[in-house]
């Protein structure tokens, strides 16, 4: 199948999430993983509609970014959702409108100091490493509310919530239980900061529980564009 005709898939499997659930319709977001995939994908599913496009390496994504822009893509919303190395934040700063794997004041030091002026202020949510596995990164949900007041002092930061993966499981219960938990963070963040709105959960596996759970955008990749080929990937 073409991007196209995935892309109206996953689109139809997030509606019927929603109505399964009883949410409202198009309350659930599609950020599009676009890592290691050609610009021509990027531009299919574009011209079907899609305008946010998430990417794990911050060289790649410039370099999508800088190209699709020059050939006049200039409203495609750019996620960065990879781990974030210190030396490595000035293209996110400068070309992203979001940044999602937030876990250390350092970074989202770094990101602010480095967004233009020009630019409104790079969107943020912060990583929770809800599976509490070593080998993910992210903060405990207990040092959400710390972290999160630190970056609010950050004048070109906005913070917009929060993002997880979740143990990859087939125990639905498992899921459910950690989504919510998230859930429950996100809620009580949106009672101190006005502008939370983002509660990143789910990917092909788990669309289903994190949109049960309240999940506000899912991240999908490989059911839009097919298996990643690592081996062309660039540089982080």
């Amino acid at each position: 199948m073409s991007v196209t005709q995935n892309l109206s898939e996953v689109l139809n499997k997030i509606r019927a999430s929603e109505k399964a659930a009883n949410r409202e319709e198009n309350s659930v977001k599609l950020l599009a993983v676009s890592k290691t995939k050609p610009v021509s994908d990027i531009i299919e599913a574009y011209n079907a509609g899609q305008r946010l496009f998430g990417e794990n390496y911050a060289k790649e994504c410039a370099d999508k970014a800088r190209e699709l822009s020059e050939a006049g893509y200039k409203d495609i919303e750019w996620h960065f959702i990879g781990p974030i190395q210190s030396n490595k934040t000035r293209p996110i700063a400068e070309g992203c409108s979001c940044a999602e794997s937030i876990d250390r004041v350092h970074i989202a030091e770094r990101l602010n100091n480095q967004r233009p002026d020009s630019m409104p202020p790079l969107n943020i949510c912060l990583q929770v490493n809800i599976s509490q596995e070593e080998q993910k990164q992210g903060i405990e949900i207990s040092q959400v509310l710390d972290l999160s007041n630190e970056i609010s002092k950050f004048p070109r930061l906005k913070l917009r919530g929060l993002m997880a993966i979740a143990l990859k499981t087939d125990n639905r219960d498992i899921l459910l239980e950690s989504f919510r938990r998230m859930n429950e963070m996100f809620r009580t963040l949106q009672q101190k900061y006005p502008d939370i709105d983002t509660l990143s959960l789910g990917m092909t596996h788990d669309m289903d529980e994190a949109i049960a759970a309240g999940s506000t955008e899912v991240r999908i990749g490989t059911a839009i564009f097919g298996a990643r080929d690592y081996s062309k990937k660039a540089s982080a």
